[in-house]
């Protein structure tokens, strides 16, 4: 997965995390979940709040 991949990623947290309200979730904790995924393989520093942001905006509707 690259940071480009944002629902897969938002698919992967939802089931990595089932019991975490998306919203309670800092930024910085955010890219080191993202970075921990198993299938992850893209270079951290290649985030920044727009791709995070959208991670967790498609976070937010995986969990309704």
């Amino acid at each position: 997965m690259k940071w480009t991949d944002i629902q897969r990623i938002a698919e992967e947290l939802y089931d990595k995390y089932p019991d975490v309200d998306p919203l309670t979730v800092r930024f910085t904790d955010l890219h080191k979940w993202v970075c921990e995924l198993d299938e992850f393989d893209d270079d951290p520093s290649r985030s920044g709040e727009k791709v995070l942001e959208a991670i967790q905006m498609a976070w937010i509707e995986e969990a309704r």
